[in-house]
């Protein structure tokens, strides 16, 4: 069977695309695949078509590969492809529309809204501290968090680095206190809580990807019932917005008001495939190594329609 495996493209997350693409392909090889590597341009279309894949591994991570874009053209042209379709991609890249979505069916998100960037110039959206992020980008990239005690100014000034400068809009939500959890969905079936504990600031993007910076701890030390709330609340979020294959819940709780304190920020349909990253990790805890877990997704995407 040919496995084309689709990585890099031109997002913000274009490095990470490609550690997970070249991971991925070298499991998909040790399987016995025939596998074909492609780093996305814009002349994709016409590589695919004249590669012929039995399936495309979607190793991409941000726009166009998160976002619909590439998953509506795999469709229009008749090719299978690994994790979520065209409708669920749209949504879950965009997190106001991942809260229109999964908040009237009980899944407990962040409040906040949608603001012009400009806007921040003027005043603050939010009583602080808040966090401001880029509507429809993974990894962390362009997050803010402001503070009282922060060196953005009050307001934030115009010459002051931050997401304001990269983004004609940005969301705006209370700032959560606590603690960083994320859990994996695969087969639907959620496989465990990882607690992430940056050695310094928060979560961000160098946090993510940069060894060393993060302490994973695998599975959580949380009570059971805050375990099982992010499992379940993870797993309901795949399933109501469609996912396939892999997605990864991200979430903040704050640990001094239990299972209630809990907080899903966003649904991630593309999660990488790193030596870092958190769906082979937490594949670990459930037998599955890292080929696979490659091998299972493949399986999905083959099983599907």
């Amino acid at each position: 069977m040919h496995i084309l495996v689709l990585m890099g493209g031109w997002s913000a997350e274009r490095e990470v695309s490609l550690m997970s693409g070249a991971g991925v392909a070298d499991a998909l090889e040790s399987l016995g695949y025939r596998v074909t590597r492609l780093d996305m341009g814009h002349d994709v279309a016409a590589r695919i078509a004249e590669a012929k894949p039995d399936l495309v591994f979607n190793a991409l991570h941000g726009t166009p590969g998160e976002d619909g874009s590439v998953q509506g053209m795999l469709d229009l042209m008749g090719v299978k492809y690994t994790h979520s379709g065209m409708v669920t991609s749209v949504i879950a890249v965009d997190k106001q529309l991942t809260k229109q979505a999964l908040v009237p069916h009980g899944i407990r998100m962040p409040g906040g809204h949608v603001v012009k960037s400009e806007s921040l110039y003027y005043g603050d959206p939010l009583a602080r501290p808040y966090v401001l992020k880029p509507v429809n980008e993974g990894s962390s990239v362009g997050v803010a968090i402001v503070t009282a005690e922060g060196n953005y100014g009050e307001p934030i000034g115009r010459d002051v680095k931050g997401p304001w400068q990269d983004f004609d809009e940005l969301l705006a939500e209370p700032f959560i206190r606590g603690r960083e959890l994320t859990t994996a969905v695969l087969g639907g079936h959620a496989l465990g809580v990882t607690e992430l504990k940056p050695k310094s600031g928060f979560y961000d993007y160098d946090a993510k990807y940069t060894a060393g910076l993060t302490e994973h701890v695998c599975p959580a030390n949380i009570p059971p019932a805050v375990a099982e709330a992010c499992m379940e609340m993870a797993l309901k979020a795949h399933k109501l917005l469609g996912c396939k294959g892999a997605s990864r819940s991200d979430f903040r709780w704050d640990d001094q008001k239990g299972d209630e304190g809990l907080y899903l920020l966003e649904v991630n349909t593309q999660p990488g495939m790193t030596p870092l990253s958190l769906v082979p990790e937490q594949g670990r805890l459930v037998g599955l190594d890292y080929v696979q877990l490659v091998d299972a997704i493949v399986k999905e995407a083959l099983a599907d329609g």
